[in-house]
C-alpha cells in the first residue's frame, strides 16, 4: 500500500509539473505574439508641419498638402516664390495683421479666408473672398482640419485696451490629433493657460502691445506645449529677449522644446 501511494503521489507531481510547463509555454507564446503585434504597429506619426517665418506675425505653414498664410502683410514681394494658400488666417484689425493691399496682391480665388467679424467689417467691400467669420469659441471643420477661434486680449481688461476681449482671435488648428496654437496679440490669459495637448505653440511677447517675456514664459509653463516658438516679439523699444524666454521656460520645464526662428530677416541683411 505504501508503494502504491508513493506511485500515485509521483504521478500527480508529474502531471502538475507538466501543467505548469504548459502554462509557462502558453505565457511565452502570448508574449511572443504581443511583441510581434507591437513590432508590426506603424510608428507614431510625426507632425508633418513646416513653419516659414515671413516677418513679425506673418508666416507660411505647410501642413501635409495644405498651405496656410497667417496675418499676411508685406505686399506681393513678401510671398514671392511661395505656394498659393489654401487658407488665410487673420487674427486682428491692426496693420501688422490685416492688410488689404497684400490680400489683393495674393489673389483670393479659391482661398478660404478665416477672420473675426471685426476684421471682416474693416476690409473693403471690393475685396471679394470666400470669408468664413469665426469669433471666440467658434469651431469649424474645413478640408480635414478642425479650426478653433481662441480669445486674445490685454490684461487688465478695459474698453480702451489695444486688444479688447472678443475682437480678435488666436487659433488652434488640429488634424489627426496634432494641434497647433497661434496666440495672436494676447497676454497670459486664462484661456491660454487652460489649453491642453498642444504640440506646437506660437506665442507673442512684446511691450506695450502684448506681454513681457517673463509672463509669456509663465503662460507657456502653465499649458506645457511640446514645442513653443516665440514670435511677434518686436516692441516699442526694440526686440524682446527671446534667449531669456528660452532660459525661463527650460528652467521651469526642460521637456518643452523652445525653437527660436528668425522672424525679422530684414535686420540680418
Amino acid at each position: 500500500m505504501k508503494n502504491v501511494a508513493t506511485l500515485i503521489a509521483a504521478g500527480l507531481l508529474l502531471v502538475g509539473c507538466k501543467d505548469h510547463g504548459n502554462e509557462k509555454g502558453k505565457m511565452k507564446d502570448t508574449l511572443a505574439e504581443n511583441n510581434a503585434e507591437m513590432s508590426q504597429m506603424p510608428p507614431q506619426e510625426t507632425m508633418d508641419l513646416e513653419i516659414e517665418p515671413i516677418s513679425h506675425a506673418t508666416a507660411v505653414f505647410k501642413w501635409g498638402d495644405k498651405i496656410f498664410y497667417t496675418d499676411p502683410v508685406g505686399g506681393a514681394e513678401a510671398f514671392e516664390g511661395k505656394d498659393r494658400p489654401d487658407f488665410i488666417l487673420i487674427t486682428d484689425i491692426h496693420g501688422d495683421h490685416m492688410n488689404a493691399e497684400t490680400l489683393k496682391a495674393i489673389s483670393l480665388d479659391s482661398v478660404t479666408v478665416i477672420v473675426p467679424q471685426a476684421v471682416k467689417d474693416k476690409l473693403p467691400e471690393d475685396l471679394k473672398a470666400e470669408y468664413i467669420v469665426m469669433n471666440n469659441g467658434d469651431s469649424k471643420e474645413l478640408m480635414g482640419f478642425n479650426i478653433q477661434a481662441i480669445p486674445m486680449y490685454n490684461l487688465p481688461q478695459s474698453k480702451d485696451a489695444m486688444h479688447v476681449k472678443g475682437r480678435g482671435n488666436g487659433y488652434i488648428i488640429e488634424i489627426n490629433g496634432q494641434r497647433l496654437y497661434i496666440s495672436g496679440d494676447t497676454e497670459d490669459i486664462p484661456e491660454m493657460r487652460n489649453l491642453k495637448n498642444i504640440d506646437v505653440a506660437l506665442v507673442s511677447m512684446n511691450l506695450p502691445y502684448t506681454m513681457p517675456v517673463d509672463r509669456a514664459a509663465k503662460g507657456v509653463l502653465a499649458f506645457q506645449p511640446k514645442k513653443v516658438i516665440p514670435y511677434h516679439y518686436r516692441g516699442k523699444n526694440g526686440f524682446s529677449d527671446v534667449e531669456e524666454f528660452r532660459k525661463l521656460v527650460n528652467e521651469g520645464n526642460s521637456d518643452i522644446e523652445v525653437e527660436l526662428m528668425n522672424w525679422y530677416p530684414e535686420i540680418s541683411k
